[in-house]
Protein backbone atom coordinates (compact mmCIF):
# COMPACT_ATOMS: atom_id res chain seq x y z
CA UNK A 1 0.00 0.00 0.00
CA UNK A 2 2.89 2.59 0.72
CA UNK A 3 4.45 1.61 -2.79
CA UNK A 4 1.49 2.44 -4.37
CA UNK A 5 0.88 5.76 -2.05
CA UNK A 6 4.22 6.48 -3.76
CA UNK A 7 3.69 6.13 -6.72
CA UNK A 8 0.33 8.07 -6.92
CA UNK A 9 2.01 10.93 -5.00
CA UNK A 10 4.99 10.76 -7.73
CA UNK A 11 2.59 10.52 -10.61
CA UNK A 12 0.82 13.53 -9.47
CA UNK A 13 4.34 15.53 -9.10
CA UNK A 14 5.06 14.64 -13.12
CA UNK A 15 1.67 15.57 -13.63
CA UNK A 16 1.82 18.98 -12.34
CA UNK A 17 5.23 19.64 -13.57
CA UNK A 18 4.16 18.60 -17.02
CA UNK A 19 1.01 20.81 -16.96
CA UNK A 20 3.62 23.71 -15.78
CA UNK A 21 5.78 22.93 -18.70
CA UNK A 22 3.23 22.87 -21.07
CA UNK A 23 1.16 25.89 -20.13
CA UNK A 24 2.08 28.98 -22.07
CA UNK A 25 4.28 30.94 -20.37
CA UNK A 26 4.03 34.36 -19.54
CA UNK A 27 6.64 37.16 -18.67
CA UNK A 28 7.56 39.92 -20.33
CA UNK A 29 10.96 41.13 -20.34
CA UNK A 30 11.43 43.94 -17.56
CA UNK A 31 13.96 46.99 -17.49
CA UNK A 32 14.49 49.19 -14.59
CA UNK A 33 16.76 52.54 -14.98
CA UNK A 34 16.78 54.05 -11.39
CA UNK A 35 17.92 57.87 -12.61
CA UNK A 36 20.05 59.37 -9.82
CA UNK A 37 18.39 57.38 -7.29
CA UNK A 38 20.44 59.53 -4.39
CA UNK A 39 18.26 62.60 -5.30
CA UNK A 40 14.84 61.30 -4.89
CA UNK A 41 12.23 62.93 -2.92
CA UNK A 42 12.05 59.72 0.18
CA UNK A 43 14.13 56.87 0.39
CA UNK A 44 15.47 57.17 3.89
CA UNK A 45 15.95 54.21 6.15
CA UNK A 46 15.32 54.51 9.88
CA UNK A 47 17.80 52.03 11.10
CA UNK A 48 20.31 51.02 8.58
CA UNK A 49 22.78 52.80 5.86
CA UNK A 50 21.10 55.08 3.62
CA UNK A 51 22.56 53.24 0.54
CA UNK A 52 21.94 49.89 1.99
CA UNK A 53 18.37 51.01 2.03
CA UNK A 54 18.03 52.49 -1.12
CA UNK A 55 19.45 49.49 -2.90
CA UNK A 56 16.87 46.70 -0.91
CA UNK A 57 13.88 49.12 -1.54
CA UNK A 58 14.56 49.59 -5.36
CA UNK A 59 15.46 45.79 -5.37
CA UNK A 60 11.93 45.16 -3.80
CA UNK A 61 10.80 47.48 -5.90
CA UNK A 62 11.60 46.43 -9.22
CA UNK A 63 11.18 42.66 -8.14
CA UNK A 64 7.45 43.34 -7.93
CA UNK A 65 7.06 45.47 -11.10
CA UNK A 66 8.71 42.08 -12.78
CA UNK A 67 6.14 40.24 -11.01
CA UNK A 68 3.29 42.45 -12.35
CA UNK A 69 4.30 41.84 -15.67
CA UNK A 70 4.81 38.24 -15.24
CA UNK A 71 1.52 38.94 -16.57
CA UNK A 72 1.63 40.32 -19.73
CA UNK A 73 3.16 38.49 -22.86
CA UNK A 74 6.62 37.19 -22.87
CA UNK A 75 7.01 38.15 -26.34
CA UNK A 76 6.81 42.13 -24.75
CA UNK A 77 9.35 43.93 -23.15
CA UNK A 78 8.50 46.68 -20.81
CA UNK A 79 11.21 49.54 -19.92
CA UNK A 80 10.98 51.50 -17.30
CA UNK A 81 12.92 54.96 -16.41
CA UNK A 82 12.18 56.15 -12.79
CA UNK A 83 13.24 59.83 -11.60
CA UNK A 84 11.74 60.00 -8.34
CA UNK A 85 11.04 58.03 -5.68
CA UNK A 86 8.97 58.67 -2.31
CA UNK A 87 7.51 56.75 -0.01
CA UNK A 88 4.72 56.54 2.51
CA UNK A 89 5.56 58.46 5.62
CA UNK A 90 8.01 60.54 7.27
CA UNK A 91 11.41 59.35 8.97
CA UNK A 92 11.85 61.23 12.44
CA UNK A 93 14.18 60.68 15.31
CA UNK A 94 13.09 58.79 17.65
CA UNK A 95 13.08 61.36 20.56
CA UNK A 96 11.30 63.54 18.21
CA UNK A 97 8.04 61.31 18.46
CA UNK A 98 8.49 60.01 21.92
CA UNK A 99 9.84 56.54 21.31
CA UNK A 100 12.80 57.04 23.00
CA UNK A 101 15.84 58.95 24.04
CA UNK A 102 17.28 58.91 20.63
CA UNK A 103 19.96 56.59 20.93
CA UNK A 104 20.64 56.69 16.92
CA UNK A 105 17.46 54.74 16.19
CA UNK A 106 14.71 57.01 13.62
CA UNK A 107 11.17 55.63 12.95
CA UNK A 108 8.78 56.07 9.76
CA UNK A 109 5.41 57.85 10.58
CA UNK A 110 2.90 57.44 8.08
CA UNK A 111 0.09 60.03 8.10
CA UNK A 112 -2.38 60.70 5.32
CA UNK A 113 -0.59 63.76 4.11
CA UNK A 114 2.82 61.82 3.28
CA UNK A 115 1.37 59.95 0.27
CA UNK A 116 3.76 56.95 -1.52
CA UNK A 117 4.82 59.03 -4.93
CA UNK A 118 6.27 57.53 -7.95
CA UNK A 119 7.94 59.70 -10.95
CA UNK A 120 9.03 57.45 -13.65
CA UNK A 121 8.44 57.04 -17.97
CA UNK A 122 7.66 53.70 -19.51
CA UNK A 123 7.47 51.70 -22.81
CA UNK A 124 5.97 48.85 -23.29
CA UNK A 125 7.07 47.29 -26.92
CA UNK A 126 6.92 44.14 -28.84
CA UNK A 127 9.63 42.01 -29.33
CA UNK A 128 9.96 43.28 -32.76
CA UNK A 129 10.71 46.66 -31.01
CA UNK A 130 6.76 48.23 -32.00
CA UNK A 131 5.69 50.34 -29.02
CA UNK A 132 2.36 49.40 -27.64
CA UNK A 133 2.29 51.70 -25.08
CA UNK A 134 3.96 54.54 -24.02
CA UNK A 135 4.42 57.70 -21.84
CA UNK A 136 6.64 60.04 -20.15
CA UNK A 137 6.93 61.66 -17.20
CA UNK A 138 4.13 59.77 -14.96
CA UNK A 139 3.41 61.13 -11.80
CA UNK A 140 2.05 58.24 -9.93
CA UNK A 141 0.89 59.24 -6.28
CA UNK A 142 -1.93 57.19 -4.42
CA UNK A 143 -3.75 60.02 -1.69
CA UNK A 144 -5.85 57.30 -0.61
CA UNK A 145 -3.31 54.73 0.39
CA UNK A 146 -4.47 54.94 3.93
CA UNK A 147 -8.04 53.71 3.32
CA UNK A 148 -8.26 50.98 0.93
CA UNK A 149 -9.01 47.21 2.45
CA UNK A 150 -5.92 46.68 -0.56
CA UNK A 151 -3.20 48.46 1.85
CA UNK A 152 -4.63 46.80 5.26
CA UNK A 153 -1.46 44.56 5.09
CA UNK A 154 0.52 46.62 6.95
CA UNK A 155 3.07 43.78 7.59
CA UNK A 156 4.47 43.73 4.41
CA UNK A 157 7.39 45.90 3.29
CA UNK A 158 6.42 48.79 0.78
CA UNK A 159 3.01 47.62 1.08
CA UNK A 160 1.75 51.40 0.49
CA UNK A 161 4.23 51.68 -2.85
CA UNK A 162 2.82 47.91 -3.92
CA UNK A 163 -0.39 48.80 -4.18
CA UNK A 164 -0.01 52.11 -6.04
CA UNK A 165 1.92 50.03 -8.22
CA UNK A 166 -0.78 47.45 -8.85
CA UNK A 167 -3.43 50.03 -9.06
CA UNK A 168 -0.97 51.74 -11.71
CA UNK A 169 -0.23 48.46 -13.77
CA UNK A 170 -3.93 47.12 -13.77
CA UNK A 171 -5.15 50.26 -15.22
CA UNK A 172 -2.61 51.04 -17.09
CA UNK A 173 -2.15 47.09 -18.88
CA UNK A 174 -5.66 45.34 -18.56
CA UNK A 175 -6.24 45.88 -22.00
CA UNK A 176 -3.20 43.91 -23.04
CA UNK A 177 -3.42 41.43 -20.69
CA UNK A 178 -6.75 40.67 -22.29
CA UNK A 179 -5.65 40.54 -25.46
CA UNK A 180 -3.33 37.89 -25.07
CA UNK A 181 -5.70 35.78 -23.38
Amino acid sequence: MNKLRTFSCLSCAAAVGLLAALAPSQAAEVNITWEEPESYSDVRPTNESRKRFRERTLEELESHIAELASSLPESQVLSMTVTNVDLAGQVWPSQFVGFGSGAGSDVRIIKRIDIPRMTFSYTLASEDGKVILSAKDVKLKDMDFMESNIRRNRTETLSYEKAMLNDWFSDTFSTQVAATN
